[in-house]
This record gives structure tokens, sequence and C-alpha cells, in this order.
């Protein structure tokens, strides 16, 4: 069972020293949030909460995820690297697929790509890209970021992007992992027909089941149940041993440790904060190897 410590939130000061504990303490690795920036007069409504509001914490600090993956891994041998979720379509996929790559082959090979659709008009407003019909560009800019993120000579002629023959070098010597992030009907398909993994928001075991449920069908009707597939699931409430063997069963292979302003408080200091994964890693981890 892989082990994901959420960093959403942290001031990038303090994910030098966070980066080599989590590693030391069995982490598989660290989840990493994206935003361009957050409105002062937010126009969007958040859709997983019933005010509409996000529960960013006061000032959330949103580093470029991939910047981040490349500097970390230099402070890291094994642990891995996962956007939840970068927004896709707010971006060019030549330009994702430079940067992700780039980060790829500094980090030897310990990234993955979670994407998802976005829900923040604005920053799609401020950025002159679409809000429209995101979903359908999705589709589109995973098919590019396989070609590209190959290190061939490529070209692309599609509904939304086209480019003449080219080559990106330089290329990762394996394959990126995509994930896909989302609950809905269209990310599950995603999940299962494009993806090589799938990142969950929240669940309980009724919730996890029908998902990893729905996914396996999708996996199965597009003949894809024989490749590999990452199921990551945080938990908003623990399963019991039973359940938690059952969605192991159905194709989980992970969960996640949420931000630390939930775990332990958004006052935490640092040293707090290292305590935590010192903690869980003696108390959940190791517990899950034995």
């Amino acid at each position: 069972m892989q082990h994901w410590q959420a960093l959403g939130y942290v001031h990038p000061d303090e994910m030098f020293e966070i980066a080599p504990v989590a590693e030391e303490a069995g982490f598989e690795g660290l989840l990493l949030s994206d935003h361009v920036f957050v409105p002062e007069d937010r126009q969007s409504d958040y859709p997983y909460s019933e005010s509409g509001d996000p529960d960013f914490p006061s000032a959330p600090s949103f580093p470029d995820a991939f910047m981040v993956m490349a500097v970390l891994a230099q402070h890291t041998t094994q642990l891995r690297f996962a956007t939840n979720v970068y927004i896709l379509p707010l971006r060019h996929p030549v330009e994702i697929a430079k940067s992700i790559g780039s980060a790829a082959v500094f980090s030897k090979n310990r990234v993955v790509l979670g994407v998802g659709a976005g829900w923040m008009k604005d920053e799609f407003d401020v950025l002159g890209r679409a809000f429209e019909k995101r979903g359908a560009r999705m589709d589109e800019q995973i098919e590019i970021l396989r070609k590209l993120l190959s290190g061939k000579i490529v070209e692309h002629e599609g509904e939304h992007f086209g480019f003449p023959a080219m080559q990106m070098q330089p290329a990762p010597s394996e394959p990126v992992p995509i994930w896909m992030g989302g609950q809905n009907k269209a990310a599950l398909r995603r999940a299962g027909q494009l993806s090589d993994g799938w990142s969950g928001s929240g669940h309980d075991y009724a919730g996890a089941k029908e998902v990893l449920e729905s996914i396996a069908q999708i996996r199965r009707q597009a003949g894809r149940s024989d490749l590999p597939f990452d199921a990551i699931v945080p938990f908003l409430e623990a399963p019991t041993g039973d359940e938690r063997k059952h969605l192991i069963e159905l194709g989980m292979t992970g969960t996640v440790s949420y931000p630390f302003p939930y775990t332990i408080g958004p006052t935490a200091t640092l040293q707090e904060k290292l305590d935590y994964l010192r903690r869980y890693g003696d108390e959940v981890i190791a517990t899950d190897r034995a």
C-alpha cells in the first residue's frame, strides 16, 4: 500500500526539510497542489462544498509544481512527486510536456502527472483559455503529452491543437504516469480509458467502492484491465480492516495523509510537521508493511 503526503499549503522554505523526512518515514511520495493564483474576489463556486467556498487556508501558497518536483528530487533519492491535480486545460500541452518531461529527467523518473479539468473559471479568464469544452481538450492533451514525452519525432493535427513534426528533448527514459483526478462520470471515463491511475478527493468506504468498481468496469470495456493502474483513495473516515482489504481487491493501491492544516492544525510548526511524519511512519506505514 502506498502512502502519500499531501503537501498543500506548505511554505516553500519548509519543503526542503519535509521531503527527506517523508522519505525516511516510508512515504511513497508527496502530492503537490496547483493553482496559478487565488483571486481576491472569486467568481467561481467550489463544486465540492455546500457553501461553494474552497477550504483554502489564509494566503495559500501554490509554488509551480514542476519546479518543486525538480528541486525536491535533489534532496531525496526515492521519494516520488505527483500533482494532485494539475489543471491541464489551463495550459498548452506542448508547454506542459516540456515542464513535466524536464522534471522527470531531473528526478530520474520519480514524477507523476495527476491532472484535472479545473473548476475556477477566474484562472481561465485571466490566462485567456476557454473554460468551456475543457474536458474535450483534456482528452486530446493526454494524447499529445504521450507523443511528446516519447522523445521521438511526432506531429499532431486535432480538433483543438496541432503542430508540425517536432522532437522534444531531453525526454524521460521511462513514460510519465498520467493519473486522472475527479469523481464525476467524465473523470472516471478518462481514468479508465486514457489514464495510468486515478486520484480521489476524499471518500468513505461506500463511495470508494463505487468509484473503484466503476473504473474497473470502464477499463474492462476498454480492454485495459491488464495494464498497470494506480488508484489513490484519501479517506474521510477510516475503513475497517475488512473494508480496506476489499478496496485493495478492487484496485486501491494507495491512500493519502491530508495537508498539515487539516491533520495537526493551521499553526503547526515545522518541527510538529516533521514529528507528525515520523509518527505516521512508525504507526501507520510500518504497520502496513508488517
